[in-house]
């Protein structure tokens, strides 16, 4: 999605070790334009895969899951980092590493919001190392519903995120809206 490229450069910020920094476009400011064309772009890739509900983990992943979302006109679920005292009931509870927080997060889901039979469509913000894709994964594996496509806003493929959601038996479509394939010596390199 060239709009997006084109902000990534602008705005994006390669801290090093594989970080970027996209915090003016995503991660801590929006542009309600830009989201809304990434949702309808991301929208128009699966728009042949029947979808019940997106699925994504808190915070930067709710922006796209939404307007996605509205485009798709399903429900959108979000994995939460805390449980709030309103989250009673069976929880789909997985553990992942974050890579700018430098630890493991947890990632709860209340089961009254995944359903079995259901077709869910992961959505986030980043595909890096796949873990925290996959730890979706595994909760939509858990509530017996069917996992149909995973889409992302920035993919990084010199992490390998893509591979190991292969690896780990995922076979269904994967679409990012920008594909980054090396920040090496503080450039930003897409993919053609």
């Amino acid at each position: 999605m060239q709009a997006l490229k084109e902000r990534i450069l602008a705005e994006g910020q390669n801290l090093g070790s594989g970080i970027l920094k996209i915090d003016s476009l995503l991660n801590h400011q929006l542009y309600p334009d830009l989201m809304m064309e990434m949702g309808r772009e991301m929208a128009r890739r699966f728009a042949d895969v029947k979808i019940d509900r997106i699925l994504t983990a808190e915070i930067s992943g709710i922006a796209p899951a939404l307007t996605t979302a509205l485009v798709l006109g399903v429900p959108v679920v979000y994995a939460r980092k805390l449980k709030p005292i309103t989250m009673a009931g069976p929880v789909y509870l997985e553990t992942a590493p974050s890579h700018t927080k430098g630890g493991e997060v947890n990632l709860l889901v209340s089961a009254e919001f995944l359903h079995a039979g259901e077709n869910v469509l992961i959505i986030d913000d980043f595909l890096a190392t796949g873990k925290t894709i996959m730890a979706l994964a595994r909760m939509v594996k858990s509530a017996r519903s069917n996992l149909v496509g995973v889409g992302v806003v920035v993919e990084k493929t010199f992490e390998g995120g893509r591979e190991q959601l292969c690896k780990a038996g995922y076979t269904g479509p994967i679409e990012a809206l920008a594909i980054i394939t090396s920040m090496d010596n503080g450039q930003i390199v897409f993919a053609e």
